[in-house]
C-alpha cells in the first residue's frame, strides 16, 4: 500500500477523521486501504458474508456490530469469501474468530477482540448506511487507510504527494 496513516493525518490535517485507537490487527496484511462500504448488525453476520460474497474491487467492509464482545462476526470461512472476491479488509466493531487462520490472510482485518463463538443467523441489519463508533463517522463511498498506526477516513480517495 503506497499510503500511511501517519503521513496523510499530517498532509491532509483536519480533513482526515481518526478512529479512536480501539482496534487490534487480526489479518494477514497489515496495512489496506479501500473505497467504505457499510454494513450494521448486531450479532448477526449474515449481511456481512452477503457483502463479502460480492466483488469487493478492493474496497473496505466497515461492519457496525454495536461494539459487542459476545459473539464473532467474521472467521476464516467468511474472510476467506473477501479474500476470493477481492476486498482489501474488513473493519469490525465487534469480534472474530479463527485468528491464527485470520492472520495468515491477505486480508486487512481490525477488529476490538478474539472470541471463540460464532453468530445468530437471522438476515437482520442494514447496509450502505451511516455508522458511527470510534468516534467518527463512515460512510459508504468514502476513503479508509488502516495500518499499524491506526485508522484514518476521507472524504476521497488520496493523491500521491
Amino acid at each position: 500500500m503506497s499510503f500511511q496513516t501517519t503521513d496523510l493525518s499530517d498532509r491532509l490535517g483536519d480533513t482526515v477523521r481518526v478512529a479512536d485507537p480501539i482496534f487490534r490487527d487480526f489479518g494477514g496484511a497489515r496495512a489496506f486501504a479501500g473505497t467504505i462500504a457499510t454494513v450494521k448488525v448486531f450479532e448477526d453476520n449474515v449481511l456481512v458474508r452477503q457483502a463479502l460474497s460480492e466483488p469487493g474491487e478492493g474496497r473496505v467492509l466497515v461492519v457496525d456490530g454495536g461494539g459487542s464482545l459476545r459473539c464473532a462476526l467474521l472467521g476464516d470461512l467468511v474472510a476467506g469469501l473477501a479474500v476470493d472476491n477481492g476486498w482489501s479488509g474488513v473493519l469490525v466493531y465487534g469480534c472474530v474468530r479463527d485468528t491464527e487462520a485470520l492472520g495468515l490472510l491477505p486480508l486487512g482485518v481490525k477488529a476490538l477482540a478474539p472470541h471463540p463463538a460464532k453468530s445468530v443467523k437471522r438476515g437482520e441489519g442494514q447496509r450502505d448506511v451511516d455508522v458511527r463508533f470510534a468516534g467518527i463517522v463512515f460512510r459508504s463511498g468514502e476513503f479508509l487507510v488502516a495500518d499499524a498506526d491506526g485508522v484514518i477516513v476521507l472524504s476521497g480517495a488520496p493523491r500521491a504527494a
